[in-house]
Protein backbone atom coordinates (compact mmCIF):
# COMPACT_ATOMS: atom_id res chain seq x y z
CA UNK A 1 0.00 0.00 0.00
CA UNK A 2 1.49 3.34 -1.13
CA UNK A 3 0.12 6.83 -0.42
CA UNK A 4 0.65 9.91 -2.58
CA UNK A 5 -0.17 13.60 -2.34
CA UNK A 6 -1.77 14.59 -5.66
CA UNK A 7 -3.55 17.33 -7.55
CA UNK A 8 -3.91 20.95 -6.51
CA UNK A 9 -1.71 20.71 -3.43
CA UNK A 10 1.29 19.63 -5.52
CA UNK A 11 0.51 22.17 -8.24
CA UNK A 12 0.22 25.08 -5.81
CA UNK A 13 3.40 24.07 -3.96
CA UNK A 14 5.31 24.03 -7.25
CA UNK A 15 3.90 27.46 -8.11
CA UNK A 16 4.84 28.91 -4.73
CA UNK A 17 1.20 29.40 -3.75
CA UNK A 18 -0.42 28.63 -0.38
CA UNK A 19 -1.63 25.04 -0.23
CA UNK A 20 -5.25 25.01 0.89
CA UNK A 21 -6.36 21.38 0.65
CA UNK A 22 -4.55 18.06 0.52
CA UNK A 23 -5.80 15.28 -1.73
CA UNK A 24 -4.35 11.82 -1.13
CA UNK A 25 -4.41 8.75 -3.34
CA UNK A 26 -3.81 5.25 -1.99
CA UNK A 27 -2.39 2.68 -4.43
CA UNK A 28 -2.41 -1.09 -3.92
CA UNK A 29 -5.05 -1.24 -1.16
CA UNK A 30 -8.58 -2.49 -0.69
CA UNK A 31 -11.41 -0.70 1.15
CA UNK A 32 -11.19 -3.29 3.92
CA UNK A 33 -7.51 -2.53 4.53
CA UNK A 34 -8.32 1.15 5.10
CA UNK A 35 -11.26 0.28 7.34
CA UNK A 36 -8.99 -1.97 9.39
CA UNK A 37 -6.68 1.00 9.95
CA UNK A 38 -9.51 3.18 11.26
CA UNK A 39 -10.31 5.16 8.12
CA UNK A 40 -13.94 6.30 7.83
CA UNK A 41 -15.78 5.69 4.52
CA UNK A 42 -17.45 8.82 3.06
CA UNK A 43 -17.50 8.23 -0.71
CA UNK A 44 -20.86 7.41 -2.26
CA UNK A 45 -19.80 6.87 -5.89
CA UNK A 46 -16.21 5.68 -5.34
CA UNK A 47 -14.03 4.64 -2.38
CA UNK A 48 -13.07 7.77 -0.40
CA UNK A 49 -12.12 7.68 3.27
CA UNK A 50 -11.34 10.14 6.05
CA UNK A 51 -8.02 9.73 7.83
CA UNK A 52 -8.63 8.70 11.46
CA UNK A 53 -6.50 11.59 12.79
CA UNK A 54 -6.19 14.39 10.21
CA UNK A 55 -9.70 13.83 8.75
CA UNK A 56 -8.29 14.56 5.29
CA UNK A 57 -9.70 12.62 2.34
CA UNK A 58 -7.91 9.56 1.03
CA UNK A 59 -9.17 7.98 -2.19
CA UNK A 60 -8.29 4.58 -3.58
CA UNK A 61 -6.58 4.79 -6.96
CA UNK A 62 -9.21 4.39 -9.64
CA UNK A 63 -9.99 4.60 -13.32
CA UNK A 64 -13.16 6.06 -14.83
CA UNK A 65 -14.97 5.31 -18.06
CA UNK A 66 -17.75 7.35 -19.58
CA UNK A 67 -20.94 5.32 -20.07
CA UNK A 68 -23.49 8.03 -20.96
CA UNK A 69 -23.57 11.68 -22.06
CA UNK A 70 -22.94 14.30 -19.43
CA UNK A 71 -21.41 14.27 -15.99
CA UNK A 72 -23.36 11.40 -14.40
CA UNK A 73 -22.62 8.62 -16.87
CA UNK A 74 -19.43 7.08 -15.41
CA UNK A 75 -18.24 3.61 -14.53
CA UNK A 76 -15.60 3.57 -11.78
CA UNK A 77 -13.01 0.86 -11.20
CA UNK A 78 -11.08 1.00 -7.91
CA UNK A 79 -8.86 -1.97 -7.07
CA UNK A 80 -5.34 -2.79 -5.83
CA UNK A 81 -4.16 -3.34 -9.42
CA UNK A 82 -4.89 0.28 -10.48
CA UNK A 83 -1.55 2.05 -10.82
CA UNK A 84 -0.75 5.63 -9.86
CA UNK A 85 -0.18 6.51 -13.52
CA UNK A 86 -3.64 5.19 -14.39
CA UNK A 87 -5.19 7.26 -11.62
CA UNK A 88 -3.36 10.40 -12.76
CA UNK A 89 -4.48 9.78 -16.36
CA UNK A 90 -8.14 10.28 -15.44
CA UNK A 91 -7.48 13.82 -14.19
CA UNK A 92 -8.38 16.90 -16.18
CA UNK A 93 -5.20 18.93 -16.68
CA UNK A 94 -1.52 18.04 -16.69
CA UNK A 95 -0.82 20.63 -13.97
CA UNK A 96 -3.23 18.67 -11.74
CA UNK A 97 -1.71 15.27 -12.60
CA UNK A 98 1.46 15.38 -10.51
CA UNK A 99 2.03 13.27 -7.39
CA UNK A 100 4.51 13.02 -4.51
CA UNK A 101 5.06 9.93 -2.39
CA UNK A 102 3.90 10.39 1.21
CA UNK A 103 7.37 9.64 2.60
CA UNK A 104 8.66 12.71 0.76
CA UNK A 105 6.22 15.11 2.44
CA UNK A 106 5.37 13.87 5.93
CA UNK A 107 8.57 14.55 7.84
CA UNK A 108 9.26 18.19 6.96
CA UNK A 109 6.40 19.20 4.70
CA UNK A 110 9.01 19.85 2.00
CA UNK A 111 9.89 17.78 -1.04
CA UNK A 112 12.49 17.61 -3.76
CA UNK A 113 11.71 17.92 -7.46
CA UNK A 114 13.27 14.49 -7.75
CA UNK A 115 10.39 13.13 -5.67
CA UNK A 116 7.74 14.09 -8.25
CA UNK A 117 5.77 11.48 -10.14
CA UNK A 118 4.93 13.40 -13.32
CA UNK A 119 4.15 11.08 -16.23
CA UNK A 120 2.20 13.74 -18.16
CA UNK A 121 4.75 16.59 -17.92
CA UNK A 122 2.62 18.80 -15.71
CA UNK A 123 5.65 20.46 -14.16
CA UNK A 124 6.81 21.66 -17.59
CA UNK A 125 3.34 23.03 -18.32
CA UNK A 126 3.49 24.96 -15.05
CA UNK A 127 6.83 26.44 -16.18
CA UNK A 128 5.39 27.22 -19.63
CA UNK A 129 2.10 28.48 -18.12
CA UNK A 130 -0.09 26.21 -20.23
CA UNK A 131 -3.46 24.62 -19.47
CA UNK A 132 -3.41 21.26 -21.27
CA UNK A 133 -5.63 18.19 -21.05
CA UNK A 134 -4.00 14.96 -19.88
CA UNK A 135 -5.50 12.43 -22.31
CA UNK A 136 -8.36 12.34 -24.84
CA UNK A 137 -10.51 11.05 -21.95
CA UNK A 138 -10.90 14.76 -21.09
CA UNK A 139 -13.81 14.80 -23.53
CA UNK A 140 -15.76 12.27 -21.45
CA UNK A 141 -16.61 14.88 -18.82
CA UNK A 142 -17.91 18.26 -20.10
CA UNK A 143 -17.56 19.76 -16.61
CA UNK A 144 -13.85 19.86 -17.41
CA UNK A 145 -14.49 22.68 -19.88
CA UNK A 146 -15.86 24.77 -17.03
CA UNK A 147 -13.01 23.75 -14.73
CA UNK A 148 -10.39 24.71 -17.29
CA UNK A 149 -12.13 28.07 -17.82
CA UNK A 150 -12.11 28.61 -14.05
CA UNK A 151 -8.38 27.87 -13.88
CA UNK A 152 -7.84 30.44 -16.65
CA UNK A 153 -9.54 33.00 -14.40
CA UNK A 154 -7.30 31.99 -11.48
CA UNK A 155 -3.98 31.68 -13.27
CA UNK A 156 -4.28 34.83 -15.33
CA UNK A 157 -1.02 34.44 -17.25
CA UNK A 158 -1.70 30.86 -18.40
CA UNK A 159 -2.87 30.08 -21.93
CA UNK A 160 -4.91 27.17 -23.25
CA UNK A 161 -2.98 24.65 -25.33
CA UNK A 162 -4.15 24.72 -28.99
CA UNK A 163 -4.95 20.99 -28.97
CA UNK A 164 -7.02 21.42 -25.80
CA UNK A 165 -8.86 24.36 -27.34
CA UNK A 166 -9.64 22.22 -30.40
CA UNK A 167 -10.83 19.34 -28.22
CA UNK A 168 -13.18 21.60 -26.25
CA UNK A 169 -14.60 23.02 -29.45
CA UNK A 170 -15.24 19.48 -30.70
CA UNK A 171 -16.96 18.59 -27.42
CA UNK A 172 -19.26 21.59 -27.81
CA UNK A 173 -19.99 20.75 -31.45
CA UNK A 174 -20.84 17.19 -30.40
CA UNK A 175 -23.40 18.48 -27.88
CA UNK A 176 -21.56 17.36 -24.74
CA UNK A 177 -22.15 20.60 -22.82
CA UNK A 178 -25.88 20.31 -23.40
CA UNK A 179 -25.93 17.38 -20.97
CA UNK A 180 -24.48 19.32 -18.04
CA UNK A 181 -26.72 19.54 -14.98
CA UNK A 182 -27.60 22.98 -13.65
CA UNK A 183 -26.02 22.47 -10.24
CA UNK A 184 -22.58 21.69 -11.69
CA UNK A 185 -22.73 24.61 -14.12
CA UNK A 186 -23.54 27.06 -11.34
CA UNK A 187 -20.98 25.52 -8.98
CA UNK A 188 -18.16 26.08 -11.47
CA UNK A 189 -19.41 29.50 -12.60
CA UNK A 190 -19.69 30.67 -8.99
CA UNK A 191 -16.15 29.55 -8.23
CA UNK A 192 -14.88 31.19 -11.40
CA UNK A 193 -16.64 34.45 -10.57
CA UNK A 194 -14.62 34.57 -7.34
CA UNK A 195 -11.26 34.20 -9.09
CA UNK A 196 -8.75 36.98 -9.74
CA UNK A 197 -9.85 37.77 -13.32
CA UNK A 198 -13.25 36.21 -13.98
CA UNK A 199 -13.48 37.67 -17.49
CA UNK A 200 -10.91 35.06 -18.58
CA UNK A 201 -13.34 32.29 -17.69
CA UNK A 202 -15.93 33.71 -20.05
CA UNK A 203 -13.31 34.34 -22.74
CA UNK A 204 -12.39 30.64 -22.69
CA UNK A 205 -16.04 29.59 -22.77
CA UNK A 206 -16.70 31.93 -25.70
CA UNK A 207 -13.64 30.78 -27.62
CA UNK A 208 -14.77 27.15 -27.57
CA UNK A 209 -18.46 27.98 -28.14
CA UNK A 210 -19.66 26.72 -24.76
CA UNK A 211 -20.96 30.09 -23.54
CA UNK A 212 -23.59 30.20 -26.28
CA UNK A 213 -24.99 26.93 -24.90
CA UNK A 214 -24.66 27.63 -21.18
CA UNK A 215 -25.46 31.37 -21.03
CA UNK A 216 -26.79 32.49 -24.42
CA UNK A 217 -28.24 35.61 -22.78
CA UNK A 218 -24.70 36.71 -21.93
CA UNK A 219 -23.02 35.44 -25.09
CA UNK A 220 -25.17 37.60 -27.35
CA UNK A 221 -23.95 40.82 -25.68
CA UNK A 222 -20.70 40.78 -27.64
CA UNK A 223 -21.03 42.87 -30.78
CA UNK A 224 -23.90 44.98 -29.41
CA UNK A 225 -22.76 48.64 -29.61
CA UNK A 226 -23.38 51.33 -27.00
CA UNK A 227 -23.00 55.10 -27.03
CA UNK A 228 -19.30 55.98 -27.10
CA UNK A 229 -20.11 59.00 -24.94
CA UNK A 230 -21.09 56.78 -22.02
CA UNK A 231 -19.21 53.63 -23.00
CA UNK A 232 -15.78 54.32 -24.54
CA UNK A 233 -15.35 50.54 -24.96
CA UNK A 234 -18.56 50.54 -27.11
CA UNK A 235 -19.12 46.75 -27.11
CA UNK A 236 -21.62 45.65 -24.45
CA UNK A 237 -19.92 42.30 -23.83
CA UNK A 238 -16.56 44.00 -23.33
CA UNK A 239 -18.21 46.43 -20.90
CA UNK A 240 -19.69 43.63 -18.80
CA UNK A 241 -16.28 41.96 -18.55
CA UNK A 242 -14.65 45.25 -17.47
CA UNK A 243 -17.33 45.61 -14.79
CA UNK A 244 -16.78 42.04 -13.63
CA UNK A 245 -13.01 42.38 -13.39
CA UNK A 246 -13.35 45.63 -11.46
CA UNK A 247 -15.63 43.80 -9.01
CA UNK A 248 -12.89 41.19 -8.60
CA UNK A 249 -10.31 43.92 -8.05
CA UNK A 250 -12.51 45.40 -5.32
CA UNK A 251 -12.88 41.88 -3.82
CA UNK A 252 -16.65 42.09 -3.57
CA UNK A 253 -18.93 39.18 -2.68
CA UNK A 254 -20.35 36.54 -5.03
CA UNK A 255 -23.86 38.12 -5.14
CA UNK A 256 -22.34 41.46 -6.18
CA UNK A 257 -20.22 39.80 -8.87
CA UNK A 258 -23.22 37.90 -10.22
CA UNK A 259 -25.20 41.16 -10.33
CA UNK A 260 -22.33 42.76 -12.28
CA UNK A 261 -22.35 39.85 -14.73
CA UNK A 262 -26.09 40.04 -15.43
CA UNK A 263 -26.99 43.72 -15.09
CA UNK A 264 -27.16 44.43 -18.84
CA UNK A 265 -28.64 41.22 -20.28
CA UNK A 266 -31.48 43.22 -21.85
CA UNK A 267 -29.11 44.95 -24.26
CA UNK A 268 -28.55 41.73 -26.18
CA UNK A 269 -29.98 40.96 -29.58
CA UNK A 270 -33.00 39.13 -28.19
CA UNK A 271 -35.45 37.81 -30.82
CA UNK A 272 -38.62 39.91 -30.93
CA UNK A 273 -40.84 36.88 -30.40
CA UNK A 274 -39.14 36.24 -27.04
CA UNK A 275 -39.07 39.79 -25.70
CA UNK A 276 -40.44 42.69 -27.77
CA UNK A 277 -37.75 45.28 -28.49
CA UNK A 278 -39.93 48.17 -27.31
CA UNK A 279 -39.58 47.00 -23.71
CA UNK A 280 -36.99 49.07 -21.81
CA UNK A 281 -33.66 47.29 -21.57
CA UNK A 282 -33.86 47.24 -17.75
CA UNK A 283 -37.17 45.37 -17.94
CA UNK A 284 -35.75 43.00 -20.54
CA UNK A 285 -32.72 42.45 -18.29
CA UNK A 286 -34.93 41.44 -15.37
CA UNK A 287 -36.99 39.04 -17.51
CA UNK A 288 -33.91 37.38 -18.97
CA UNK A 289 -32.23 37.28 -15.56
CA UNK A 290 -35.19 35.45 -14.06
CA UNK A 291 -34.97 32.87 -16.84
CA UNK A 292 -31.24 32.36 -16.19
CA UNK A 293 -31.79 32.01 -12.44
CA UNK A 294 -34.56 29.46 -12.94
CA UNK A 295 -32.54 27.43 -15.45
CA UNK A 296 -29.31 27.35 -13.43
CA UNK A 297 -31.00 27.30 -10.01
CA UNK A 298 -29.16 30.38 -8.82
CA UNK A 299 -29.24 30.91 -5.01
CA UNK A 300 -31.90 33.33 -3.81
CA UNK A 301 -29.38 35.82 -2.38
CA UNK A 302 -27.67 36.17 -5.76
CA UNK A 303 -30.94 36.24 -7.69
CA UNK A 304 -32.62 38.94 -5.60
CA UNK A 305 -29.64 41.28 -5.56
CA UNK A 306 -29.10 40.89 -9.30
CA UNK A 307 -32.76 41.65 -10.04
CA UNK A 308 -32.65 44.94 -8.14
CA UNK A 309 -29.39 45.97 -9.81
CA UNK A 310 -30.70 45.08 -13.28
CA UNK A 311 -33.87 47.09 -12.69
CA UNK A 312 -32.48 50.11 -10.83
CA UNK A 313 -28.84 50.67 -11.86
CA UNK A 314 -29.77 53.40 -14.33
CA UNK A 315 -31.82 55.24 -11.71
CA UNK A 316 -28.97 54.94 -9.20
CA UNK A 317 -26.51 56.35 -11.76
CA UNK A 318 -28.86 59.31 -12.30
CA UNK A 319 -29.65 59.78 -8.61
CA UNK A 320 -27.59 62.99 -8.30
CA UNK A 321 -30.42 64.73 -10.16
CA UNK A 322 -33.23 63.25 -8.03
CA UNK A 323 -35.06 65.23 -5.37
CA UNK A 324 -35.81 63.86 -1.92
CA UNK A 325 -39.19 62.36 -2.89
CA UNK A 326 -37.68 60.48 -5.85
CA UNK A 327 -34.79 59.27 -3.72
CA UNK A 328 -37.13 57.87 -1.07
CA UNK A 329 -39.12 56.08 -3.77
CA UNK A 330 -35.85 54.62 -5.06
CA UNK A 331 -34.90 53.46 -1.57
CA UNK A 332 -38.31 51.85 -1.16
CA UNK A 333 -38.09 50.03 -4.50
CA UNK A 334 -34.69 48.69 -3.44
CA UNK A 335 -36.13 47.68 -0.03
CA UNK A 336 -33.15 49.59 1.39
CA UNK A 337 -34.75 50.52 4.70
CA UNK A 338 -35.48 46.89 5.58
CA UNK A 339 -32.26 45.53 4.05
CA UNK A 340 -29.53 48.18 4.38
CA UNK A 341 -26.67 45.68 4.01
CA UNK A 342 -28.07 44.47 0.70
CA UNK A 343 -28.48 48.09 -0.42
CA UNK A 344 -24.78 48.64 0.23
CA UNK A 345 -24.10 45.68 -2.10
CA UNK A 346 -26.44 47.20 -4.71
CA UNK A 347 -24.44 50.42 -4.59
CA UNK A 348 -21.20 48.44 -4.94
CA UNK A 349 -22.49 46.72 -8.08
CA UNK A 350 -23.60 50.06 -9.52
CA UNK A 351 -20.21 51.59 -8.76
CA UNK A 352 -18.54 48.73 -10.62
CA UNK A 353 -20.89 49.33 -13.56
CA UNK A 354 -20.10 53.06 -13.65
CA UNK A 355 -16.34 52.60 -13.32
CA UNK A 356 -16.10 49.45 -15.44
CA UNK A 357 -15.62 51.41 -18.64
CA UNK A 358 -12.55 51.98 -20.77
CA UNK A 359 -10.33 54.58 -19.08
CA UNK A 360 -12.79 55.22 -16.20
CA UNK A 361 -11.68 52.64 -13.63
CA UNK A 362 -10.54 55.26 -11.11
CA UNK A 363 -13.43 57.69 -11.61
CA UNK A 364 -15.20 58.68 -8.36
CA UNK A 365 -18.78 57.50 -7.86
CA UNK A 366 -20.40 60.09 -5.52
CA UNK A 367 -23.86 58.60 -6.03
CA UNK A 368 -23.03 55.82 -3.58
CA UNK A 369 -22.14 58.14 -0.70
CA UNK A 370 -25.15 60.38 -1.37
CA UNK A 371 -27.62 57.50 -1.42
CA UNK A 372 -26.03 55.90 1.65
CA UNK A 373 -26.45 59.23 3.47
CA UNK A 374 -30.05 59.48 2.26
CA UNK A 375 -30.75 56.02 3.65
CA UNK A 376 -29.33 57.05 7.02
CA UNK A 377 -31.64 60.07 7.09
CA UNK A 378 -34.65 57.94 6.11
CA UNK A 379 -33.82 55.42 8.84
CA UNK A 380 -33.69 58.20 11.42
CA UNK A 381 -37.47 58.64 11.23
CA UNK A 382 -39.20 57.32 14.36
CA UNK A 383 -41.87 55.38 12.51
CA UNK A 384 -43.71 54.38 15.69
CA UNK A 385 -44.16 58.03 16.64
CA UNK A 386 -45.27 58.95 13.12
CA UNK A 387 -47.75 56.06 13.10
CA UNK A 388 -49.19 57.09 16.45
CA UNK A 389 -49.65 60.68 15.26
CA UNK A 390 -51.27 59.42 12.06
CA UNK A 391 -53.75 57.33 14.01
CA UNK A 392 -54.58 60.27 16.28
CA UNK A 393 -55.34 62.23 13.13
CA UNK A 394 -57.74 59.51 11.99
CA UNK A 395 -55.49 57.73 9.51
CA UNK A 396 -55.47 53.94 9.17
CA UNK A 397 -54.09 51.20 6.94
CA UNK A 398 -52.24 52.50 3.86
CA UNK A 399 -52.74 56.10 5.00
CA UNK A 400 -50.36 55.47 7.90
CA UNK A 401 -47.79 54.30 5.39
CA UNK A 402 -48.22 57.56 3.50
CA UNK A 403 -47.50 59.52 6.68
CA UNK A 404 -44.31 57.53 7.21
CA UNK A 405 -43.31 58.02 3.58
CA UNK A 406 -43.76 61.80 3.84
CA UNK A 407 -41.76 61.90 7.08
CA UNK A 408 -38.92 60.08 5.37
CA UNK A 409 -39.02 62.45 2.41
CA UNK A 410 -38.81 65.39 4.79
CA UNK A 411 -35.91 63.78 6.69
CA UNK A 412 -34.00 63.07 3.50
CA UNK A 413 -34.63 66.59 2.17
CA UNK A 414 -33.43 68.19 5.39
CA UNK A 415 -30.38 65.93 5.62
CA UNK A 416 -29.28 66.42 2.02
CA UNK A 417 -29.90 70.19 2.19
CA UNK A 418 -27.78 70.36 5.32
CA UNK A 419 -24.98 68.42 3.64
CA UNK A 420 -25.11 70.71 0.62
CA UNK A 421 -24.71 73.79 2.83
Amino acid sequence: METYLVGGAVRDALMGLPVQDHDWVVVGATPQELLDQGYLPVGRDFPVFLHPVSKEEYALARTERNTAPGYRGFSVHAAPDVTLEEDLARRDLTINSIAIHVDSTRATGQFSLNDLVDPYKGRQDIVDKVLRHVTPAFREDPVRILRLARFAARFTDFTVAPETQALMRQMVDDGEVDHLVAERVWQELARGLMEAQPSRMFAVLRDCGALAHLLPELDCLWGVPQSVEHHPEVDTGVHVMLVLDLAARLQVSLPVRFACLTHDLGKGTTPADVLPRHIAHEERSVKLLKAVCARLRIPVECKELAEVVAREHGNIHRSAALNAAAIVRLLERCDAIRKPARFADILLACECDARGRLGLHDTPYPQAARLAAALTHAQSVATDVVATNAQLAGASGPKIGEWIHRARVQAVASGLDGAAR
